[in-house]
Order: structure tokens, then C-alpha cells, then sequence
């Protein structure tokens, strides 16, 4: 396993929308493996592929509080089947968009299916925390951030932030 370098905005590669995957194999299976090494070193709750420049449809997740053992989740062309009319809103944050917080509203529940870590087909309902995460991962695989739902003021201030926090960061590396 391997920590991977985690793309952050406005990189145009975040705007990629994902291609679906062939087949869940060793080399996806490692991928996903990079994926959850990578969100737990961040610290972080769910990761998209193309967070990390891999624009496929593969998507990891843990939503274990702290001082529980581990509960990771992969998810293979993902599709959302249903949702509710019910809206729930959550502060979301992205490890693409870091230090930021905003309150976005999505569907209080969703079913979704998708394939596992064996490359088995599952469908699941999601609520709570879980609905939101996945909603926002899947997201990614379009190339929406979360950013994307705020006005666009709120978005272009944030995005105004992070160029400037780059551009920082590379003098200090320079």
C-alpha cells in the first residue's frame, strides 16, 4: 500500500468526470487499498479516485468514530438508485478542498448499488452521515466538488483562498 498524493482545487483534474470500471481486479483492488491509506493518513471519512488523479469510478469510505476499529467500504460503479424527497443538511468538507467548511443540503436517504471490494454486485440504503458521504463522493465521480452546491459568491471566495494558500505553500518550498 501506498499514500497518494491528494489532488486539491481548483486543479482542472478534479473536473474530470470518472469512467466506469471493467472489472474489479488485483490492480483495482490495490488502487483501492492506495485510496483508504491515503483518506486515513489525510485523516478523512470517503476519497474518490480522481481525488487522486485516477478518474475512475471507485470510491473508499470509513465512517467508524474514533476509538472504534476500522470499518472500510469500497464502492465500484457506484449508481444512486433512489433518493428521498426529505433534504438533510450537513457541514461537509472535502480533503480536495482543505480547511473549508460549509453547510450543503442532499437528500436525507438514497439507495445505492454498486460493486465490492470482490467485484460482488450490492445494492444499499443510506441514511445520516452515510447517505451525505456517499452523495458527495459520487459527486466527485462527475466532477462536482461540494463547493459546487454554495452560491456562487461563497464558491469563488474559497476558490480565491486555496490559490492564494498554494501559492504560498510554493514559496515556502521554493
Amino acid at each position: 500500500m501506498a499514500i497518494r498524493e491528494i489532488i486539491t482545487a481548483p486543479d482542472p483534474r478534479l473536473k474530470q468526470v470518472s469512467k466506469p470500471v471493467d472489472k474489479v481486479d488485483d490492480e483495482l483492488r490495490r488502487l483501492m487499498d492506495d485510496m483508504l491509506e491515503t483518506m486515513y493518513d489525510a485523516p478523512g471519512i470517503g476519497l474518490a479516485a480522481v481525488q487522486i488523479g485516477v478518474p475512475k469510478q471507485v470510491i473508499v469510505m470509513d465512517l467508524a468514530r474514533e476509538g472504534e476499529p476500522p470499518q472500510p467500504q469500497y464502492f465500484v460503479n457506484p449508481e444512486i438508485l433512489s433518493t428521498s424527497d426529505d433534504l438533510a443538511v450537513y457541514e461537509e468538507g472535502c480533503l480536495s478542498v482543505p480547511e473549508f467548511y460549509e453547510d450543503v443540503a442532499r437528500p436525507a436517504e438514497c439507495r445505492i448499488r454498486f460493486l465490492d471490494y470482490q467485484g460482488e454486485i450490492r445494492e444499499m440504503d443510506c441514511e445520516g452521515l452515510f447517505a451525505t458521504c456517499i452523495q458527495h463522493e459520487m459527486d466527485h465521480l462527475k466532477g462536482i466538488l461540494f463547493i459546487d452546491h454554495l452560491s456562487k459568491l461563497k464558491r469563488s471566495m474559497m476558490l480565491k483562498k486555496l490559490v492564494k494558500a498554494k501559492k504560498f505553500q510554493e514559496k515556502e518550498l521554493a
